[in-house]
């Protein structure tokens, strides 16, 4: 494959013979791989900018920044002799500091000579002035000075020169101006005017390197990974392929990082998706690949079902997803898919009936600690502010620099369960940065760092579809609890293709999401009852841990509350425990706080009464 030299290296080269001055921003800390005479080659920067000059006989690189001064690059002898002939300059010691108004005498000395092609690098431009908008007297003066340097300097065909071994050598023909590269972090660090009112000042943006890029970077350094040497061609190629594919989004020395930590780590060509995610999210163990998980998830059935009933459907639905992240086919179906989190879930259906109870199981389940379980109140999010509380506010605001709680969270726990609870209750603009995470896997905040989201789960949950609007505006009911779970399934999956695709406009959400929406069904009342009985053995092992004492109930008192507890079933098990804590351990703690439990081992609960809306319970104490 062929290397030629980045794109903004050739634009630069194209716009030599008209322009005077270039902003370089975007990704310029990157290497770059580039064309030399022992063949591509990653370099830095400065490196693959001079390789470009010198093929237009470019004979001096002078390159300032605020810290060290002003220096020649490369630094070697006759080119340190050149610059101190033309300029002036004192580089014994390698660099000399100058100040901004030498800066500017420099500018124009460069821009102006007809000896040598020449050129000036401003590096760490983004430094210079400390408010772009707000400039000192000084710095005013040296940017109206570039600005008006960039409209005056002309174009220039060198004299015949001689080189360090001193003989004459024929110039370049063409015309092309000494240029003034200012190299930032973002173009808005220099005073906006100053591009915007000069014609002669081009904008060339480094871009982080596409997949072909990636490509040849990874065969360049394939041969430093252990066992290259005894790999087939078909281990190599799937190596690239894997190298190129999990760097997306990164730039070339991520890659050449990622290799030495492979080193390091002493991970071979085989383990290449190990390092990159190593690299990603700072762990070298990795809870996917554990051996017990695949027996986990196989014995889930039961273990789901103590915590979560009555909903069959949505848990095979689950764990088909699950399984699929196990064995890290998501995504596969696209050319690159392998920074996408592990699995999506959009968890939907009425309230109450085990939507959050399932992540937290699942958390479980993969983790075996629900605490790597993180949750996000989305009803939190409503208005387009509060963005920045979740996803870290743009740089050169408030706040910027703490991050966000999202992305905060993720890299302090890149293996999890991130829960968005109600996402309908977002505000839409929040919803879009979910675009990039569902797709690319990734986020960045205010401070430019980057969360990876490739090893988590992301589950959605929302009550969209349970009520809709009418032709007028009015709420009412879509579906109801005596409805088939087939009837129930296809209205609010209904209703949340309507949502996204009509009410917000962003279909490209729902298409992201894909066929994992997960609807559950109303709680019916056989499953209500094994929900009750639940929730009792709950109360009865809180009162064997606080007080020794044995719970039971007699067999009215069952039946009251089996009556009571199951009457609505419309906000599921949610009110289901609401109607046991009004009607059974309110009155019970009320009981119990009377009485003398010293020695006491056993309590039954003999009647259930309710006066005035007030209940009571009556007890025997043993």
């Amino acid at each position: 494959m062929n290397t030629s030299f980045p794109r903004w290296l050739l634009d630069l080269e194209r716009l030599l013979p008209i322009r005077s001055q270039f902003v370089v921003a975007g990704n310029i800390r990157d290497s770059f791989l580039v064309p030399l005479a022992s063949g591509p080659t990653l370099v830095p920067l400065l490196r693959a900018l001079w390789e470009q000059l010198q093929r237009q006989d470019f004979r001096c690189l002078l390159v300032y920044d605020p810290s060290d001064g002003v220096r020649v690059y490369p630094d070697d002898a006759a080119r340190r002799e050149l610059a101190e002939r033309l300029f002036d300059l004192k580089l014994a010691s390698g660099s000399q500091i100058i100040s901004l108004e030498s800066l500017s005498k420099l500018m124009q000395a460069v821009s102006s000579t007809r000896e040598a092609r020449c050129a000036l690098v401003v590096d760490f431009a983004s430094r210079l002035a400390r408010q772009p908008d707000h400039l000192s007297e000084g710095e005013q003066r040296f940017f109206v000075a570039a600005e008006k340097l960039s409209l005056t300097a002309a174009p220039i065909v060198p004299r015949p020169a001689e080189d360090a071994a001193g003989s004459t050598t024929a110039s370049h023909g063409k015309p092309l101006f000494n240029p003034v590269l200012w190299l930032l972090n973002r173009p808005q660090d220099l005073p906006s005017w100053l591009t915007l009112d000069s014609e002669r000042v081009a904008s060339l943006t480094v871009g982080r390197p596409d997949y072909e890029t990636r490509q040849a970077a990874a065969r360049q350094l394939a041969p430093l990974f252990a066992g290259y040497a005894e790999a087939s061609e078909a281990a190599r190629a799937q190596f690239i392929k894997s190298f190129a594919n999990g760097t997306e989004g990164m730039g070339l020395t991520a890659l050449a990082d990622i290799t030495e930590l492979a080193n390091h780590q002493q991970l071979g060509l085989a383990a290449i998706d190990d390092a990159v995610r190593c690299y990603k999210v700072g762990a070298l163990d990795n809870p996917w690949r554990k051996d017990y998980l695949r027996q986990r998830i196989r014995d889930a059935g039961s273990f789901i079902e103590q915590r979560v009933k009555g909903q069959p459907q949505a848990v095979v639905k689950a764990l088909d997803i699950l399984k699929r992240s196990v064995m890290n086919l998501t995504g596969a179906q696209a050319r690159s898919g392998g920074s996408r989190p592990r699995g999506v879930l959009f968890f939907a259906g009425p309230t109450g009936v085990g939507k959050t109870e399932l992540a937290k199981t699942l958390t479980e389940l993969v983790f075996g600690d629900e605490r790597a379980y993180i949750r996000f109140d989305m009803s939190e999010f409503a208005e387009e502010h509060t963005g920045a509380r979740l996803l870290g506010a743009p740089p050169g605001y408030i706040g910027f620099d703490a991050g966000g709680e999202l992305t905060n969270a993720v890299r302090e726990k890149p293996f999890s369960v991130v829960l968005f609870d109600e996402i309908e209750k977002a505000h839409p603009r929040i919803l879009d940065k979910f675009l990039q995470i569902l797709e690319d896997g990734r986020l960045t905040d205010g401070r430019g760092d980057t969360a990876w989201f490739s090893e988590t789960i992301l589950i959605f949950t929302s009550n969209l579809g349970i009520y809709v609007e009418d032709e007028h505006g009015r709420r009412q009911q879509n579906v109801r609890p005596d409805d088939p779970y087939a009837v129930v399934e296809e209205r609010v999956r209904g209703a949340i293709g309507d949502y996204f695709k009509y009410r917000l406009a962003r279909p490209e959400i729902l298409n992201r999401i894909g066929d994992n929406i997960v609807v559950f069904d109303f709680i019916s009342a056989e499953v209500g009852k094994l929900i009750l009985a639940g929730m009792l053995n709950n109360v009865a092992r809180r009162l064997q841990e606080e007080f020794k004492l044995q719970l039971a109930l007699a067999q009215p008192v069952q039946a009251a509350l089996v009556q009571r507890c199951l009457a609505d079933l419309s906000n599921g098990g949610r009110g289901i425990g609401n109607r046991l804590e009004a009607d059974f351990i309110n009155p019970l703690s009320r009981a119990l706080f009377l009485e003398d439990l010293n020695g006491r081992q056993r309590v039954t609960v003999t009647a259930l009464n309710e006066t005035d809306k007030v209940v009571t319970l009556e007890l025997a104490l043993s």
